[in-house]
């Protein structure tokens, strides 16, 4: 591949790509340029360095989830938008795995504030939780469980961590069974602060 018709957009695709087939923490500006078939310097004139780089592609992935999430939970409430959510989630994490993994990377708040896929990721997972009846500290508690569940499951699964014979689909359909329940019964707890002041402070709890 030569290096006429590079772009950013082009080149942040690559390295989501390369992501997904090396992992996230493998991607760097000499591996996207020996993937293109360029020297280095080819690609800082569209990449500041790797950790530029790195953040294009977790501000792509964020969107390419959030379009993913929102798409599963439209016109849906209560179980069905959260097992919608959560399929999702998981076919997002396990087809996508180098992307999923950047949308896991801390940003820094300003990036955060600015990016609207990771704010789209926020505002989705909160509406469907206050269907639940939530409000804070509970959403952003509702939001962690939901978070933590989803992750290390789907880490556990793509890692071949489950070795009982036990179907695992059916495992992952009774955890959003029992998710639902206790949602559906979660205890009141003293009022706290809201997402929108996490979100300013880049946290990524969705």
């Amino acid at each position: 591949m030569t290096r006429a018709g590079l772009t950013a957009d082009r080149v942040v695709r690559a390295a989501a790509d390369l992501a997904d087939d090396v992992g996230f923490e493998n991607v760097t500006v000499s591996a996207l340029a020996r993937s293109f078939g360029v020297k280095d310097a080819s690609l800082y004139s569209h990449v500041r360095n790797v950790r530029d780089l790195r953040t294009r592609v977790a501000l792509l992935a964020a969107g390419e989830f959030a379009e993913r999430i929102g798409a599963a939970v439209a016109g849906r409430a209560g179980k069905d938008a959260l097992a919608g959510f959560a399929d999702a989630y998981r076919e997002f994490a396990l087809e996508r795995p180098g992307r999923y993994t950047a949308t896991q990377i801390q940003l820094d708040p300003a990036t955060f504030a600015e990016s609207a896929g990771h704010l789209r990721n926020v505002e989705t997972t909160y509406a469907m939780l206050r269907a639940y009846g939530l409000a804070e500290p509970d959403l952003t508690d509702a939001v962690r469980l939901l978070r933590s569940t989803f992750h290390g499951y789907i880490s556990l699964e793509a890692n071949g961590g489950f070795g009982h014979p036990r179907d695992v689909q059916a495992s992952w359909e009774r955890a959003i069974d029992a998710l639902h329940i206790l949602l559906e019964h979660w205890p009141s707890s003293p009022a706290g602060p809201s997402h929108r002041a996490m979100a300013e402070k880049g946290g990524t709890d969705v």
